[in-house]
Protein backbone atom coordinates (compact mmCIF):
# COMPACT_ATOMS: atom_id res chain seq x y z
CA UNK A 1 0.00 0.00 0.00
CA UNK A 2 1.52 3.49 -1.03
CA UNK A 3 2.04 5.81 1.66
CA UNK A 4 0.75 9.11 1.16
CA UNK A 5 2.72 12.24 2.76
CA UNK A 6 1.42 15.91 2.58
CA UNK A 7 3.76 18.71 0.91
CA UNK A 8 5.17 19.91 4.04
CA UNK A 9 6.56 16.56 4.92
CA UNK A 10 8.44 15.95 1.35
CA UNK A 11 9.96 19.18 1.65
CA UNK A 12 11.09 18.19 4.97
CA UNK A 13 12.47 15.09 4.09
CA UNK A 14 14.57 16.87 1.27
CA UNK A 15 15.69 19.33 3.74
CA UNK A 16 17.36 16.27 5.78
CA UNK A 17 18.86 14.70 2.32
CA UNK A 18 20.11 18.04 1.49
CA UNK A 19 21.99 18.41 4.91
CA UNK A 20 23.05 15.01 4.82
CA UNK A 21 24.50 15.22 1.29
CA UNK A 22 26.39 18.82 2.68
CA UNK A 23 27.37 17.12 5.56
CA UNK A 24 29.13 14.20 3.48
CA UNK A 25 30.63 16.51 0.91
CA UNK A 26 32.29 18.76 3.92
CA UNK A 27 33.81 15.27 5.38
CA UNK A 28 35.03 13.81 2.20
CA UNK A 29 36.20 16.94 1.35
CA UNK A 30 39.98 16.85 2.72
CA UNK A 31 40.04 13.00 1.74
CA UNK A 32 39.39 14.32 -2.04
CA UNK A 33 42.02 17.18 -1.85
CA UNK A 34 44.86 14.75 -0.04
CA UNK A 35 44.18 12.46 -3.37
CA UNK A 36 44.36 15.44 -5.25
CA UNK A 37 47.29 17.32 -3.87
CA UNK A 38 49.14 13.22 -4.57
CA UNK A 39 48.03 13.21 -7.93
CA UNK A 40 49.61 16.85 -9.07
CA UNK A 41 53.10 17.12 -10.56
CA UNK A 42 54.99 19.50 -8.57
CA UNK A 43 54.78 19.54 -4.41
CA UNK A 44 52.27 21.95 -4.42
CA UNK A 45 49.52 22.22 -1.42
CA UNK A 46 47.30 24.41 -3.25
CA UNK A 47 45.49 23.86 -6.98
CA UNK A 48 42.36 22.63 -8.03
CA UNK A 49 40.57 19.71 -6.53
CA UNK A 50 40.74 18.10 -10.00
CA UNK A 51 44.37 18.52 -11.64
CA UNK A 52 44.71 19.35 -15.18
CA UNK A 53 47.94 17.27 -15.26
CA UNK A 54 47.79 13.57 -13.54
CA UNK A 55 51.35 12.23 -12.41
CA UNK A 56 52.41 9.49 -10.50
CA UNK A 57 55.68 10.85 -9.04
CA UNK A 58 54.81 11.44 -5.61
CA UNK A 59 53.25 7.36 -5.41
CA UNK A 60 56.71 6.03 -7.62
CA UNK A 61 58.22 8.11 -4.37
CA UNK A 62 55.97 6.40 -1.93
CA UNK A 63 56.08 3.04 -3.37
CA UNK A 64 59.72 3.03 -3.37
CA UNK A 65 59.79 2.86 -7.04
CA UNK A 66 62.95 4.63 -8.99
CA UNK A 67 61.94 8.08 -10.65
CA UNK A 68 63.61 9.71 -13.91
CA UNK A 69 66.02 12.92 -12.55
CA UNK A 70 66.48 16.29 -13.99
CA UNK A 71 69.66 14.51 -15.96
CA UNK A 72 67.36 11.91 -17.11
CA UNK A 73 68.97 9.22 -14.60
CA UNK A 74 66.99 7.15 -12.45
CA UNK A 75 66.91 8.41 -8.94
CA UNK A 76 65.98 6.33 -5.76
CA UNK A 77 63.49 7.67 -2.99
CA UNK A 78 65.85 8.90 0.06
CA UNK A 79 62.75 8.00 2.38
CA UNK A 80 61.88 4.33 2.93
CA UNK A 81 57.94 4.55 3.51
CA UNK A 82 56.99 1.10 2.99
CA UNK A 83 59.44 0.23 5.54
CA UNK A 84 57.87 2.88 7.61
CA UNK A 85 54.10 1.80 6.72
CA UNK A 86 55.37 -1.61 7.60
CA UNK A 87 56.72 -0.73 11.21
CA UNK A 88 53.49 0.88 12.02
CA UNK A 89 51.30 -1.88 10.64
CA UNK A 90 53.82 -4.78 13.46
CA UNK A 91 53.92 -2.26 16.16
CA UNK A 92 50.27 -1.67 15.86
CA UNK A 93 49.26 -5.64 15.49
CA UNK A 94 51.58 -6.80 18.21
CA UNK A 95 50.48 -3.84 20.84
CA UNK A 96 46.62 -4.15 19.95
CA UNK A 97 46.94 -7.69 20.63
CA UNK A 98 48.58 -7.73 23.99
CA UNK A 99 46.52 -5.09 25.03
CA UNK A 100 43.75 -6.78 24.02
CA UNK A 101 44.92 -9.85 26.42
CA UNK A 102 45.77 -7.82 29.14
CA UNK A 103 42.15 -5.71 29.22
CA UNK A 104 40.51 -8.27 28.54
CA UNK A 105 41.43 -10.53 31.76
CA UNK A 106 41.89 -7.85 33.94
CA UNK A 107 38.57 -6.22 33.10
CA UNK A 108 36.80 -9.82 33.79
CA UNK A 109 38.89 -9.36 37.49
CA UNK A 110 37.48 -5.85 38.37
CA UNK A 111 33.81 -7.10 36.80
CA UNK A 112 33.74 -10.38 38.61
CA UNK A 113 35.93 -10.99 41.24
CA UNK A 114 36.21 -8.98 44.31
CA UNK A 115 39.42 -8.00 46.00
CA UNK A 116 40.97 -5.64 48.43
CA UNK A 117 41.95 -2.45 46.81
CA UNK A 118 39.28 -2.92 43.86
CA UNK A 119 37.54 0.34 43.99
CA UNK A 120 40.94 1.89 44.20
CA UNK A 121 42.58 0.50 41.16
CA UNK A 122 39.42 1.35 39.10
CA UNK A 123 39.38 4.71 40.21
CA UNK A 124 43.08 5.30 39.42
CA UNK A 125 42.74 4.07 36.07
CA UNK A 126 39.89 6.42 35.66
CA UNK A 127 42.43 9.08 36.87
CA UNK A 128 45.17 7.95 34.36
CA UNK A 129 42.90 7.82 31.06
CA UNK A 130 42.80 11.44 31.84
CA UNK A 131 45.95 12.50 31.09
CA UNK A 132 47.28 13.19 27.72
CA UNK A 133 50.35 10.60 27.44
CA UNK A 134 52.73 13.87 26.30
CA UNK A 135 52.58 14.80 29.90
CA UNK A 136 54.49 11.04 30.75
CA UNK A 137 57.06 11.95 27.79
CA UNK A 138 59.82 12.76 30.22
CA UNK A 139 59.27 9.88 32.29
CA UNK A 140 58.83 7.45 29.43
CA UNK A 141 61.99 8.71 27.85
CA UNK A 142 64.00 8.33 31.11
CA UNK A 143 61.99 4.60 32.04
CA UNK A 144 63.48 2.97 28.59
CA UNK A 145 66.62 4.22 28.98
CA UNK A 146 67.37 2.44 32.10
CA UNK A 147 65.01 -1.02 30.78
CA UNK A 148 67.42 -0.31 27.91
CA UNK A 149 70.61 -0.67 30.26
CA UNK A 150 69.23 -4.05 31.62
CA UNK A 151 67.46 -5.00 28.32
CA UNK A 152 69.01 -3.58 25.20
CA UNK A 153 65.73 -4.96 22.95
CA UNK A 154 63.49 -3.05 25.07
CA UNK A 155 65.97 0.32 24.75
CA UNK A 156 65.72 3.51 22.96
CA UNK A 157 65.33 3.16 19.43
CA UNK A 158 63.51 -0.40 19.49
CA UNK A 159 60.40 -1.01 17.79
CA UNK A 160 60.07 -3.47 20.96
CA UNK A 161 59.59 -0.58 23.48
CA UNK A 162 57.24 0.73 21.44
CA UNK A 163 55.18 -2.30 21.36
CA UNK A 164 55.72 -1.94 25.40
CA UNK A 165 54.71 1.30 25.67
CA UNK A 166 51.13 1.11 24.08
CA UNK A 167 50.72 -1.90 25.53
CA UNK A 168 50.43 -0.61 28.75
CA UNK A 169 47.71 2.09 27.95
CA UNK A 170 44.75 -0.30 28.58
CA UNK A 171 43.28 1.93 31.17
CA UNK A 172 40.16 3.05 28.62
CA UNK A 173 39.96 -0.77 27.58
CA UNK A 174 39.51 -2.21 30.81
CA UNK A 175 36.83 0.57 31.91
CA UNK A 176 35.09 -0.25 28.70
CA UNK A 177 35.45 -4.01 28.53
CA UNK A 178 34.56 -4.08 32.09
CA UNK A 179 31.58 -2.19 31.85
CA UNK A 180 30.50 -4.83 28.66
CA UNK A 181 31.14 -7.90 31.33
CA UNK A 182 28.59 -6.17 33.52
CA UNK A 183 25.70 -6.59 31.52
CA UNK A 184 25.99 -10.22 31.21
CA UNK A 185 24.11 -12.08 33.89
CA UNK A 186 26.46 -13.78 35.71
CA UNK A 187 23.65 -16.25 35.99
CA UNK A 188 25.27 -17.83 32.83
CA UNK A 189 28.76 -18.48 34.16
CA UNK A 190 27.62 -20.19 37.67
CA UNK A 191 25.34 -22.60 35.57
CA UNK A 192 28.19 -23.57 33.15
CA UNK A 193 30.31 -23.92 36.37
CA UNK A 194 27.37 -25.88 38.09
CA UNK A 195 27.81 -28.17 34.55
CA UNK A 196 31.54 -29.17 35.89
CA UNK A 197 33.18 -25.73 34.01
CA UNK A 198 36.59 -24.65 36.12
CA UNK A 199 36.27 -20.69 36.46
CA UNK A 200 38.86 -20.68 33.14
CA UNK A 201 36.89 -22.21 31.49
CA UNK A 202 33.63 -20.69 31.99
CA UNK A 203 35.36 -17.55 31.22
CA UNK A 204 37.17 -18.70 28.01
CA UNK A 205 34.37 -20.46 26.75
CA UNK A 206 31.30 -18.97 27.67
CA UNK A 207 31.81 -15.26 28.38
CA UNK A 208 34.68 -14.66 26.22
CA UNK A 209 32.67 -15.57 23.00
CA UNK A 210 29.72 -13.44 24.44
CA UNK A 211 31.85 -10.23 24.42
CA UNK A 212 33.31 -10.92 21.09
CA UNK A 213 31.82 -7.92 19.67
CA UNK A 214 33.50 -5.28 22.76
CA UNK A 215 36.31 -6.95 22.45
CA UNK A 216 36.57 -6.18 18.43
CA UNK A 217 36.11 -2.43 19.06
CA UNK A 218 38.77 -2.54 21.43
CA UNK A 219 41.14 -4.14 19.08
CA UNK A 220 40.23 -1.64 16.26
CA UNK A 221 40.53 1.15 18.69
CA UNK A 222 43.76 0.32 19.97
CA UNK A 223 45.08 -0.42 16.36
CA UNK A 224 43.96 2.80 15.08
CA UNK A 225 45.50 4.53 18.15
CA UNK A 226 48.95 2.38 17.91
CA UNK A 227 49.13 3.51 13.86
CA UNK A 228 48.44 7.54 14.35
CA UNK A 229 50.01 8.06 17.69
CA UNK A 230 53.01 10.56 17.51
CA UNK A 231 54.52 11.75 20.29
CA UNK A 232 55.40 8.65 22.51
CA UNK A 233 56.85 7.19 18.82
CA UNK A 234 58.83 10.34 18.24
CA UNK A 235 60.87 10.74 20.87
CA UNK A 236 61.55 6.57 21.73
CA UNK A 237 62.74 6.07 17.82
CA UNK A 238 65.45 8.15 16.24
CA UNK A 239 67.51 6.18 13.42
CA UNK A 240 65.61 6.23 10.05
CA UNK A 241 64.97 2.37 9.42
CA UNK A 242 63.07 2.39 12.90
CA UNK A 243 60.68 5.51 12.41
CA UNK A 244 56.97 4.63 12.20
CA UNK A 245 54.91 6.15 9.28
CA UNK A 246 53.89 9.13 11.50
CA UNK A 247 57.33 9.64 12.79
CA UNK A 248 58.70 9.22 9.93
CA UNK A 249 55.88 11.77 7.44
CA UNK A 250 57.61 14.76 9.56
CA UNK A 251 60.76 14.41 6.90
CA UNK A 252 58.89 15.24 4.22
CA UNK A 253 57.65 18.67 5.38
CA UNK A 254 60.48 21.19 6.95
CA UNK A 255 61.02 24.71 6.52
CA UNK A 256 63.75 24.42 3.68
CA UNK A 257 61.41 22.22 1.64
CA UNK A 258 57.73 21.10 2.14
CA UNK A 259 57.07 18.01 -0.18
CA UNK A 260 53.26 18.15 -0.24
CA UNK A 261 52.64 15.38 -2.57
CA UNK A 262 54.88 12.87 -1.52
CA UNK A 263 53.04 13.21 2.07
CA UNK A 264 50.05 13.38 0.43
CA UNK A 265 50.80 9.50 -0.98
CA UNK A 266 51.99 8.32 2.12
CA UNK A 267 49.05 10.05 4.33
CA UNK A 268 46.81 8.09 2.03
CA UNK A 269 49.19 4.69 2.45
CA UNK A 270 49.28 5.06 6.31
CA UNK A 271 45.30 5.18 5.61
CA UNK A 272 45.29 1.98 3.90
CA UNK A 273 45.85 -0.73 6.94
CA UNK A 274 43.17 1.21 9.39
CA UNK A 275 40.86 0.48 6.46
CA UNK A 276 41.76 -3.40 5.86
CA UNK A 277 41.09 -4.08 9.24
CA UNK A 278 37.99 -2.22 9.87
CA UNK A 279 36.29 -4.20 6.75
CA UNK A 280 37.66 -7.27 8.40
CA UNK A 281 36.00 -6.14 11.86
CA UNK A 282 33.13 -4.40 10.67
CA UNK A 283 30.21 -6.38 11.54
CA UNK A 284 31.40 -7.38 15.06
CA UNK A 285 31.98 -3.38 15.04
CA UNK A 286 28.65 -2.31 14.69
CA UNK A 287 27.30 -5.46 16.65
CA UNK A 288 29.48 -3.74 19.61
CA UNK A 289 28.97 -0.22 19.06
CA UNK A 290 25.06 -0.95 18.72
CA UNK A 291 25.15 -3.74 21.38
CA UNK A 292 24.60 -1.03 24.53
CA UNK A 293 20.86 0.73 22.75
CA UNK A 294 18.95 -2.89 22.11
CA UNK A 295 19.24 -4.00 26.20
CA UNK A 296 15.91 -3.97 27.95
Amino acid sequence: MAIVTNKSQRWRVYAAHLFLVCLCALVIFPFLLTISISLRPGNFATGRLIPREISFEHWRFALGLPSVGPDGALVSPDLPVLRWLWNSIRVALVSACIGLLLSTTAAYAFARMRFAGKKAALTGLMLMQMFPSVLALVAIHSIFTRIGNAFPLFGMDSLWSLVLAYSGGIALHVWTIKGFYETIPAEIEEAATVDGATPWQAFWRVLLPMALPILMVVFLLAFIGAIIEYPVASILLHSQKNLTLAVGANSFLYPQKYMWGDFAAAAILSGLPITVVFMLAQKGLIAGLTSGGTKG
